[in-house]
């Protein structure tokens, strides 16, 4: 075969190739002989008609159009290796330009490309500081609220009253049927679905409503939600008030953290401390790959962002099914039509992920960072916990062994991509503090580790073997 390559703009390439008419008239000959298996020609058995007969019974066309599917079947894959291309999904075939000699137009969406630039030079401080006492305090009064006990009383909600109310709007990440919250008079970041919101409840008696306007930040977590002012319709259905137990050895006993109270707030201070490191860190990461991006070239195939909005759309798809919505309904109170929702709000999330992922993976591909077993049994065995603590029977899952074998394998794959997406994280952080060491130097240090281990148990076997 004959190949050239035309680079694009849309980052694809065009493949002009030209085979070798006697290669053509294999897959010809293997056509005819499809066509006629499948077909019934008189005086014949299926798949023994002479080539003639069947061109002149289904037409020299029909053979042709058979012969170029088996051939791109068959040779697309060794078109893109003798080309030297990466795909970044499947090519189509663009063009028949002739069959006298064969020569076809493949188009093929290229696989992304990142161009770090000068990366090493990028420089942010890492400043988390642990939370302070009063932050523990206040999970140890969390702590406290789950092990209350309530009772329904008659009044109007007071502070420290524990409410169930049916919250809509016509924004459908805020509507929730039989919400819980904890009234409170001190302000909680993790409070949903707005740091404040259940003060405004204060007041009101079990079957009133109110409805209270909110204009969440530029930049909420939730996209959707983003700079936007939302009226939000709250229906108080039960008030009731709250006895908080003892905070003391019994109360330590009683939630399994310890026996002691001393040991329940030190398990509650490392909780605390591992959440809000982890907050931390995901605000870090995201303004550190915003800040690296500014030096960043990457180009990608409009297929790629496409494929990754149906990412965007799938999932915004399943939070709307456990709301009892469907896209449709969603797009209808949203008074917008689906391409105009893809346009608008859906590509533009699909670019921040897309490019958010793709320098991460280039950085594990330009640093030579290699998974562990041992963060990669961690991260499996722990999303395996996820599932258990979320209810799912792991032994029931619908296919018996193979679909629990598929369900294994697509965890570890998911396990696998997290491990190395932080590695790759982490690897960032050190070049932005100032602590970065190159390939060669890490790979050096787990040498010289692996020698001193070596030696240290060798030492050991020496020392523990019996004297004669």
């Amino acid at each position: 075969m004959n190949i050239e390559k035309q680079y694009q703009e849309d980052h694809s390439v065009k493949l002009v190739v030209e085979v070798d008419p006697q290669k053509m008239e294999t897959y010809k000959k293997r056509a005819a002989a499809k066509i006629s298996s499948r077909g019934n020609i008189p005086g014949f058995r299926p798949g023994k008609a002479p080539y003639h007969v069947v061109a002149r019974t289904y037409g020299e066309a029909a053979i042709t159009e058979q012969a170029v599917d088996l051939f791109i079947d068959a040779e697309y894959s060794n078109i893109l290796k003798e080309a030297d291309v990466n795909p970044g999904a499947s090519g189509t075939l663009e063009n028949i330009e002739s069959m006298d000699p064969p020569k076809f137009i493949f188009r093929v969406p290229l696989a992304p490309e990142v161009d770090l630039g000068d990366y090493l030079s990028i420089r942010m401080d890492y400043e988390w500081k642990a939370p302070d006492q009063s932050a523990v305090d206040a999970a140890l009064e969390d702590l406290r609220q789950m092990y209350a006990s309530t009772e329904t009383v008659e009044r109007a909600i007071e502070f420290g009253d524990y409410v169930l109310l049916d919250v809509k709007s016509e924004t459908p990440e805020l509507n929730r049927t039989g919400f819980a919250t904890f009234v409170r008079k001190e302000d909680r970041d993790t409070e949903w679905p707005y740091n404040g919101f259940a003060k405004e409840l204060v007041g009101l008696k079990a079957g009133e409503s109110k409805t209270i306007e909110h204009t969440f930040p530029e930049d909420w977590d939730l996209e959707e939600l983003r700079g936007k002012t939302v009226a939000i319709e709250a229906t108080i259905k039960t008030v009731r008030g709250v006895t908080l137990p003892d905070l003391n050895d019994d109360f330590a006993k009683m939630t399994g953290t310890g026996e002691t109270l001393d040991q329940l707030v030190e398990a509650v201070r490392k909780d605390v401390e591992t959440r809000s490191q982890n907050d931390y860190d995901d605000k870090y990461f995201v303004d550190l790959i915003e800040k690296l991006k500014e030096s960043v070239t990457i180009k990608y195939h409009e297929h790629t962002l496409e494929h990754e909005g149906e990412h965007v759309l799938n999932e915004l798809a399943n939070r709307l099914s456990q709301q009892g919505m469907d896209l449709e309904t969603y797009f209808k109170m949203r008074n917008t039509a689906r391409e105009q929702f893809i346009e608008e709000e859906v590509k533009p999330v699909a670019k921040k992920r897309l490019e958010r992922g793709l320098i991460p993976d280039e950085i594990v591909r330009r640093e030579k960072i290699q998974l562990d077993d041992e963060a990669l049994n961690a991260e499996y065995n722990s999303a395996l916990n996820n599932l258990v603590m979320q209810g799912v029977d792991l032994s029931r899952i619908r296919g018996g062994r193979q679909g629990q074998r598929q369900l294994s394998e697509a965890i570890a794959m998911d396990a696998a991509s997290r491990v190395m997406t932080l590695k790759a994280l982490e690897m960032l952080k050190s070049i932005a503090t100032g602590n970065y060491k190159s390939p060669e130097e890490r790979e050096a240090e787990a040498q010289k580790a692996a020698e001193v281990a070596e030696s240290a148990a060798a030492e050991g076997g020496q020392e523990e073997k019996p004297a004669e």
